[in-house]
C-alpha cells in the first residue's frame, strides 16, 4: 500500500508539503498541489483519515438525528443532507432519537463521541437537555425542521443561539383552510402534530388565522392532536367524528397523520371528498395516486437538507458568525381531496399523430421545386 512518503517522492515535493495538501493546513502554489494530487491518483494512495483528524482535529464526518428516518419526508432531507456533505468531503453518522428526549441526548451524545465535526438535530418536544448539552460542550449546531426561539428555562440562558433551517409553516396552512373556507366549509377541523413542537404550534396558528381570514370562529374542539403518527390520527379522527356538529373538512398536520385520518375514514364509510374535503401537510410521491388525488402542502424537503448541511459547513468555517435561522416557502398542491374537480386532461393514450398529405405537385415530381425567376431563394 503507498505511503506518503511514496506520494512525496512521486510528486518531488516533500512530506510536509504532501501533508498540507491534504489536511488544508497551509496554503500551496497551484502547480505543486496539482502534482501531488497527480501522483496521489497515480499511486491509488488513500489517506489514513484518523491520523489525519489527529493533525487538524477535524474527522470531516457530520452527525445528523432525526426521527422516524422512515418517513418520506426525513428521507428525502437526508438525501439533500447527504449529497451537500459528499459534495464536500464529509462522511454522514445517522441516528434516530424516536422523538424521546433522554434517547434524543444520548444519540446526540454518542455522535459527538465519535468526534463528528458538528451535528444536525430534529429537536423532540422537550429538547432542554440536549441544548444543554450542545451549549456546554460548544457543539456546531443546525437544528432541522423544528425550531427553539426562545430559552427554554434558566438552565439554557447564555447558551448561544443556534443555526436553524426549516419550511415555512403557518402561511400554507392557512391558505388551505382559507380554501376549504372559500368552498363553503365552515367547520374544518385540524389533526395536529406532537405537543411542544414547534411545527405543531405554527401549524395551529396557521389555521386559525385561516379561519380568521374567512371570518370564521375558532373552536377548540375542531382541534385534535394526532401526536405526529399515524395511530393518533386514527383516534383523533375518530374523536372529530364523533361530535355531534362534526367536521365537513378535515386538515392533517403531517403525512403519517394523514394515512391515519384516511384509515379512520375508509372504516366508516366515509368517502373523501364527498362526506368528508381533506387537504394535508406534506406531499409525497404517491399522494397524486390516491382517488381522490390530495390536495397537499408540498415542503421543500431535499432543499432543507441542503441548506442544513451548506450552514453547518458554514459554521465550522466561521465559528463566531452571528446564528442564522432561515426558513422555506412551501407549495400547496391543489387536487381532488379538496373537493374542486378533476382538471381536464389530455386523453391517454394519445391519439397518433396524423401524418400530412403530400401536395398534389409532390406527388407529380421527384425533384424539389426549383424558385421561380425573381423570388427569393
Amino acid at each position: 500500500m503507498p505511503t506518503m512518503a511514496d506520494v512525496a517522492r512521486s510528486a518531488g515535493v516533500s512530506v510536509a508539503t504532501v501533508s498540507h495538501v491534504l489536511n488544508g493546513t497551509r496554503p500551496v502554489l497551484p502547480h505543486t498541489r496539482q502534482a501531488v494530487l497527480d501522483a496521489i491518483d497515480l499511486l491509488g494512495y488513500t489517506p489514513n483519515t484518523l491520523a489525519r483528524s489527529l493533525v487538524t482535529s477535524r474527522t470531516r464526518s457530520v452527525g445528523i438525528a432525526v426521527s422516524a428516518i422512515s418517513n418520506p419526508y426525513f428521507t428525502e432531507i437526508l438525501q439533500g443532507v447527504e449529497a451537500g456533505a459528499l459534495a464536500e468531503g464529509y462522511g454522514l453518522l445517522i441516528a434516530d432519537p424516536h422523538d424521546d428526549p433522554r434517547h434524543e441526548l444520548d444519540a446526540v451524545r454518542l455522535l459527538h463521541e465519535r468526534r463528528v465535526d458538528g451535528v444536525i438535530v430534529a429537536p423532540s418536544a422537550e429538547p432542554r437537555d440536549l441544548v444543554a448539552y450542545l451549549g456546554r460542550h460548544a457543539v456546531p449546531t443546525v437544528f432541522l425542521d423544528r425550531l427553539i426561539d426562545e430559552p427554554l428555562d434558566d438552565s439554557s440562558v447564555g447558551v448561544p443561539p443556534f443555526d436553524q433551517v426549516c419550511a415555512e409553516n403557518s402561511e400554507p396552512v392557512a391558505q388551505v383552510v382559507a380554501h376549504l373556507a372559500g368552498l363553503g366549509h365552515r367547520r374544518i377541523g385540524l389533526v395536529a402534530g406532537l405537543p411542544g413542537l414547534s411545527t405543531t404550534g405554527e401549524r395551529i396558528t396557521g389555521y386559525r388565522h385561516g379561519l380568521a381570514a374567512a371570518g370564521l370562529p375558532h373552536d377548540e374542539r375542531l382541534v385534535v392532536h394526532g401526536n405526529s403518527e399515524s395511530a393518533g390520527a386514527e383516534r383523533a379522527t375518530a374523536t372529530l367524528l364523533a361530535l355531534a356538529a362534526p367536521p365537513t373538512a378535515l386538515v392533517t398536520a403531517n403525512n403519517a397523520m394523514t394515512i391515519g385520518a384516511l384509515q379512520t375514514l375508509r372504516n366508516r364509510g366515509l368517502r373523501v371528498p364527498d362526506d368528508l374535503a381533506l387537504c394535508c401537510f406534506d406531499d409525497f410521491a404517491w399522494a397524486d395516486l390516491f382517488s381522490p388525488r390530495l390536495t397537499a402542502i408540498a415542503q421543500p424537503s431535499r432543499e432543507i437538507g441542503a441548506r442544513a448541511i451548506r450552514v453547518l459547513l458554514d459554521r465550522l468555517a466561521a465559528p463566531d458568525r452571528p446564528a442564522r435561522t432561515i426558513r422555506l416557502p412551501c407549495t400547496v398542491v391543489h387536487r381532488t381531496s379538496c373537493g374542486c374537480p378533476e382538471p381536464s386532461r389530455r386523453p391517454w393514450p394519445l391519439e397518433p399523430p396524423q401524418r400530412p398529405q403530400p401536395s398534389q405537385q409532390s406527388q407529380q415530381s421527384d425533384h424539389p421545386e426549383q424558385p421561380r425567376k425573381g423570388s427569393a431563394s
